[in-house]
């Protein structure tokens, strides 16, 4: 195995069918192999949609018809890849599970076409989605090698951050650990820079980023609501991180400067806007999206804070990507003498109030190197096009890294504390 490989991140969101949402990261995948990729990640339920803002009709001691019905629709929209329900591992990764009689294969035929678009790419694709297997549903991430097509599967078991599953992926020197995720909050990121750190491992994060308008169709109740974007070319929001020497990609937290991580995305322009500072403090001039860190700039965007979003912040400019972060604006309450009304646009919104425009998933996409470094990322608010690339990754770092730091080996106390689990063998493979 190469010991430099190039690396990316697709923040992909599914599309209203399956035929389209494969079409979709056949682009991507191709896309990547233009640009040099060797492994692509996609993310959690890509394929078959994430049931987010759903609660399936649920109430303790109850459940609607409606919510069943829903159900039966997320039930339908996820991917048959011909497996059995308790898993038949190595049989159904060298296809020698039954085929039905005048069948070409088992499943629906996702299989075939992840491993087709792996074989023309060249490039190695793990994809999340919600897989179907007799009557249940899982949550299931495939490997898919160009030249052997699917060589393994995961699904998921809950919970699946403990600290022990994660020890016991450092007990076997695992040097690329891969997080495909739901979960789209600030405290994200931490926890794979501290897997990182602790593993001394290429950590690789891909999540949806949604609108609440691009949501799959059964999740409003209505099949009509989802617009299809298949046909609309991706916006290009490719952020790469080049090829940096060992002793300048990855530093120590204590010295490395975060309001700038390399690989970060450069995003567009945009018109200035104006910040009001509360009273006794000097306006600032207009400042640029582009030019303020990326921790604020949901707190300076013109789109104020919806359902679930950060309360709005004043920005005062201090030096160069430092800024002063005031709490939000005083009301007239607190100070009489300033009795201005600021009248914002409306975005348009459902029946039942909600805003259509409001991200419901932001995304959060990340590459994480293996002293706890941001490489690329985090991609917040970026929906279309998203795509994460870190170039010529050295993966003789996360052996640099364990000069001082091998939680698995010197650092384990092993003389005091043993792992075991069940059915695997914490032994590094050969």
């Amino acid at each position: 195995m190469p010991q430099r490989l190039t690396l990316a991140v697709s923040q992909s969101h599914t599309l209203p069918t399956t035929s389209a949402t494969l079409s979709a990261l056949s682009s991507t995948a191709h896309k990547a192999a233009r640009q040099g990729v060797h492994l692509l990640l996609f993310p959690e339920a890509y394929l078959g949609g994430y049931p987010r803002t759903c609660n399936f009709g649920a109430a303790v001691g109850s459940r609607s018809e409606q919510g069943r019905e829903q159900f039966l629709q997320y039930f339908h929209n996820a991917v048959d890849l011909g497996d059995t329900p308790k898993g038949a591992g190595d049989d159904w990764v060298e296809r020698k599970l039954g085929v039905a009689k005048g069948a070409e294969y088992r499943g629906d035929g996702t299989r075939e076409e992840l491993e087709k678009v792996a074989r023309e790419t060249g490039v190695f694709l793990v994809v999340g989605m919600v897989e179907r297997a007799g009557g249940s549903l899982y949550c299931s991430v495939v490997y898919v090698c160009p030249r052997d097509g699917c060589v393994g599967k995961r699904r998921k078991v809950m919970p699946n951050y403990m600290p022990l599953l994660r020890y016991s992926l450092y007990s076997q020197n695992v040097n690329l650990y891969l997080a495909p995720t739901a979960d789209a909050r600030d405290t994200w990121l931490p926890l794979m820079r501290t897997i990182a750190c602790e593993g001394r491992a290429y950590v690789l994060s891909a999540n949806q980023c949604v609108r609440r308008k691009h949501l799959p169709s059964w999740i409003g109740g209505s099949q009509s609501k989802g617009k299809s974007k298949q046909e609309q070319p991706p916006t290009d929001n490719t952020a790469v991180a080049p090829h940096q020497t060992a002793e300048k990609r990855e530093v120590d937290d204590e010295t490395r400067d975060m309001s700038n991580p390399p690989g970060q995305l450069s995003m567009p322009k945009t018109p200035p806007i104006a910040l009001k500072a509360p009273p006794g403090v000097p306006n600032p001039s207009p400042l640029h999206i582009s030019n303020i860190p990326p921790d604020d700039r949901t707190a300076a965007s013109p789109l104020k804070q919806r359902k679930g979003r950060r309360r709005s912040s004043n920005l005062t400019p201090i030096s160069d990507n430092h800024f002063l972060a005031l709490p939000g604006e005083p009301s007239a309450a607190d100070h009489p003498e300033s009795q201005q009304q600021v009248t914002e646009p409306q975005a348009p919104s459902t029946d039942d109030g909600e805003d259509e425009d409001e991200f419901v998933s932001r995304g959060g996409s990340c590459i994480i190197g293996p002293t706890g470094g941001v490489i690329a990322g985090p991609l917040w608010e970026v929906e279309e096009g998203g795509l994460l690339i870190a170039r010529d990754v050295d993966f003789e770092d996360c052996e640099r890294g364990r000069l001082d730091l091998d939680v698995a080996g010197s650092y384990s106390r092993n003389d005091a504390f043993e792992l075991k689990v069940a059915g695997l063998d914490l032994d590094p493979p050969p």
